[in-house]
């Protein structure tokens, strides 16, 4: 495989007050000895010495080296916030390391779009991202309150989930979209007329320029770049971005690659295209994926693709089983039509192609389950490692269905903070919300699974997921599905080694073993040590890519 310039050529050993490796062999350690940009050696000084390295870098002597964190499911929007205002409920870090303050009402909302309408010429678009409407205590966010905010300019406020928009009557009146609008998804009063909410793509792509822009922004170079600045201040050294375009043409795949080859680009990327269209457009994704592998170097990898069956349970255009929703309307939308799945799948799957699919509700986890057991039946892959992405609602049935075929799950473990109040009051209700989740049960079926942020969606980091893995606490204080606890051991390997494993990269990253890339994150303190309720403060220095130190802009080089 090509070599990126960012993996180091000196012998270096790396000390450190302590190393997490991730691996069971030896799981702990003092001293890493790196040639090549690979794990040489684990162990003690005088062990890793006895290679005849005596280039002793001390930087970390009072740090804690973990495995470097996996991160199996998260987007290049992350990097979008250089661009688009963020205007969601909790504040954050942006790709910079500067911090946005959040925006806690919808009358504040209004003060900000204001704000930026002033400096804004009349009739351009004014795009905001990062809100949901959810948190807020008032009336569902609708055009009327975006009217409030100015009547001169387009307004398009994408939601945090990605799933949803809210716009004003300006833009509704831009492109008509009106009572005889036909698309799915359109929200509307009861008089039939919309409301300004535009649900899933095929709503939101009504609003042609702006859902445009955002799709122009996260395709660019700039937001890319950011979006491995993010990833690196957050401790991550190689994250999958799920659902991207850049397989789709040469000059978009010759780009990537020339981004993630720079020294300067910190992490290493799995791109992954997201299925669109039918049968025939599946057909033709596949030969596309080839031709992406032959730009493959050591920090790019294309050994996956991505389908979506459903939207958002806190949108509530995931597909529910039965009872469904707790309160509120029930907006559940299949993206993919449910029948059409195991013949999109197919190509695919014959091809020994990963597959991750986004099920956000039981129903999409069902109907996900049952293609992967008929297309095993047709075409046997031993080693397939098809994944149930998000699996937020999957019943414990599903999953020992899932484990008897090799299928594994990667949880949106940080819905238990971000909207775990919600879930238990608004969505899903009391009983479901303590299942949300549930990585113990997974585990005591023996389900294999990742944790993931979803970036943007949630701040990227493991230390949150794996501080929600590990309390399941809401913003209120609440404990939802104590009995779905987990370790910090075993919350630390669904950062790691488990993530890896289901992105096919477990042998050369993941872990710190002899012959995988020197990939490590640098911590302040130890999550195993520190109290289990401040594991997501602890700091991150930045991480190790190939041996090179790439510390976060704040940290001391």
């Amino acid at each position: 495989m090509p070599s990126s310039d960012t993996s180091s050529t000196d012998d270096v050993i790396f000390t450190a007050r302590l190393i997490r490796t991730a691996n069971p062999s030896r799981p702990t350690a003092h001293a890493i000895a790196v040639r090549e940009g690979k794990v040489l050696a684990v162990g003690t000084l005088e062990e890793c010495k006895e290679w005849g390295i005596e280039n002793v870098d001390t930087r970390f002597a009072d740090k804690v080296l973990t495995a470097g964190f996996v991160e199996a499911h998260a987007h290049s929007m992350s990097g979008m916030y250089s661009s688009i205002p963020y205007v969601g409920w909790f504040g954050r870090h942006m790709p910079d390391g500067t911090w946005v303050d959040s925006i806690r009402s919808t009358d504040d909302l209004i003060v900000r779009i204001r704000s930026i309408a002033e400096s804004t010429p009349v009739g351009e678009s004014i795009i905001v991202a990062g809100f949901d409407p959810i948190y807020m205590d008032s009336e569902r966010l609708d055009r009327f309150h975006l009217d409030d905010a100015t009547t001169h300019h387009p307004v398009f406020v994408f939601h945090a989930s990605a799933h949803l928009a809210t716009v004003n009557s300006f833009l509704l009146n831009k492109y008509d979209i009106s009572t005889t609008s036909q698309a799915p998804g359109i929200g509307r009063q009861q008089d039939g007329t919309p409301n300004g909410e535009l649900r899933e793509p095929a709503a939101m792509a009504l609003a042609k320029d702006e859902f445009r822009f955002i799709g122009r922004t996260v395709a660019s170079q700039e937001t890319f770049t950011h979006f491995g600045s993010a990833m690196r201040n957050a401790g991550i050294t190689t994250v999958a971005d799920l659902g991207n375009m850049f397989y789709a043409t040469e000059e978009s795949r010759s780009t990537l690659a020339q981004i993630t080859s720079e020294a300067q680009f910190p992490i290493r990327v799995v791109s992954t295209s997201r299925i669109t269209g039918g049968v025939t457009e599946a057909r033709d994704t596949v030969p596309k994926i080839f031709a992406s592998r032959q730009h493959e170097h050591d920090k790019l990898f294309f050994p996956i693709v991505k389908l979506v069956l459903d939207g958002s349970i806190q949108g509530f255009t995931a597909v529910l089983q039965w009872p469904g929703y707790f309160t509120g309307e029930d907006h559940g939308l299949f993206l993919t039509a449910p029948e059409q799945v195991v013949d999109i799948l197919r190509p695919f799957h014959t091809a020994h192609i990963g597959i991750h699919c986004h099920c956000n509700g039981d129903a999409t986890s069902e109907v996900f389950i049952n293609a992967i057991e008929t297309l095993l039946a047709e075409h046997s892959w031993l080693d397939h490692r098809h994944t149930i992405t998000h699996a937020q609602l999957i019943t414990s049935a599903q999953m020992r269905r899932a484990h008897n075929l090799g299928m594994v799950a990667n949880f949106f473990i940080n819905h238990m903070f971000f909207w775990g109040d919600q879930h238990r009051y608004t969505t899903v209700g009391p009983d479901r919300a303590q299942h949300l989740n549930p990585c113990a049960t997974a585990d005591r079926i023996g389900l294999n699974y990742s944790i993931h942020t979803d970036a943007p969606v949630t701040p990227p980091g493991h230390l949150h997921t794996m501080w929600a893995a590990v309390n399941r606490i809401t913003p209120t204080g609440q404990v939802l599905g104590e009995s779905e606890r987990i370790t910090i051991d075993r919350a630390f390997h669904a950062a790691t080694i488990d993530a890896a494993y289901q992105l096919h990269l477990d042998h050369i990253v993941g872990s710190l073993e002899v012959g995988k890339y020197a990939d490590m994150t640098v911590l302040d303190d130890d999550p195993y040590e520190v109290d289990s309720h401040t594991i997501c403060d602890i700091s991150v220095w930045g991480t190790v890519l190939g041996g090179v130190p790439q510390p976060r802009p704040t940290a001391p080089a």
